[in-house]
């Protein structure tokens, strides 16, 4: 499968802490991977990097197997390249119904002519109706964002990064503050999303990653400790030191 993301010798470093330091690997185009790794192991910095939040000092980042540079490109360069990420908390449009939600979120021209005068379409509102399927919302459309439980708020959030078909989703921490079947419910949403694009899963919870049932890479101290199935990194004697035995 070709590579989407190549993180190559990447370091960077706050007032002399080195957050990442010379981290490399690699995701490939349509692939579930979980990151973890104790607090302060770099797992955000990657994410704000990746993203284009915070420039590394050195090392090299190239996008989309054409061999182009993230690192060249601004924030909003990065998201409309097809880079999504969702945050640890949930930022829905609380009074806005969840269709409402999800049509704002479908990509579309977004000058802002197009903006102040779209008005959604038949085939909108199928595109919509078939998100909110994919993650359980389907009953809720008209229900307003912020009568929904925490877990499906979530749903919906990353129904939204999904209704703007990225070729890669960066989901932080997902499973926090979910009761049992409300997880269960968001490894379906990630596990179906990761067949058609990469979906990259940095998650504390180490039931939550067994039930991705992905590879793992573990971070610390800003570099790659171990890289494999959950079962292969957890028996690695260096990551049961710094993570497991903590």
């Amino acid at each position: 499968m070709s590579t989407l993301l190549e993180v190559s010798g990447v370091s960077v470093s706050f007032d002399g802490f080195r957050a990442i330091n010379n981290l490399s690997f690699q995701i490939a185009e349509a692939e579930l991977r979980a990151i973890i790794g104790p607090n302060g192991a770099g797992k955000t910095t990657f994410m704000d990097i990746v993203t284009g939040k915070t420039k590394p000092d050195e090392g090299r980042i190239i996008w989309g197997g054409r061999n182009r540079s993230l690192l060249a490109m601004s924030e909003a360069r990065i998201a409309r390249e097809g880079i999504g990420r969702k945050f640890q908390k949930p930022t829905v449009f609380e009074d806005q119904t969840v269709q409402e939600n999800l049509l704002m979120a479908l990509k579309n021209p977004r000058g802002p002519l197009a903006v102040l005068f779209y008005r959604p379409t038949g085939r909108d509102l199928e595109r919509v109706r078939a998100q909110a399927d994919q993650i359980g919302l389907a009953g809720h459309l008209d229900r307003k964002s912020g009568e929904l439980s925490h877990g499906q708020k979530q749903w919906l959030e990353i129904g939204m990064l999904l209704a703007q078909d990225p070729r890669l989703l960066l989901v932080d921490e997902p499973a926090a503050g979910m009761t049992p079947q409300e997880r269960e419910q968001t490894t379906d949403i990630l596990v179906n999303a990761s067949r058609t694009r990469a979906v990259v899963v940095v998650e504390h919870d180490m039931e939550f990653v067994r039930r991705l049932n992905c590879k793992v890479t573990v971070l610390h101290e800003g570099s790659v400790l171990a890289e494999g199935s959950l079962d292969h990194v957890t028996a690695n004697q260096a990551v049961v030191d710094v993570y497991l035995g903590r």
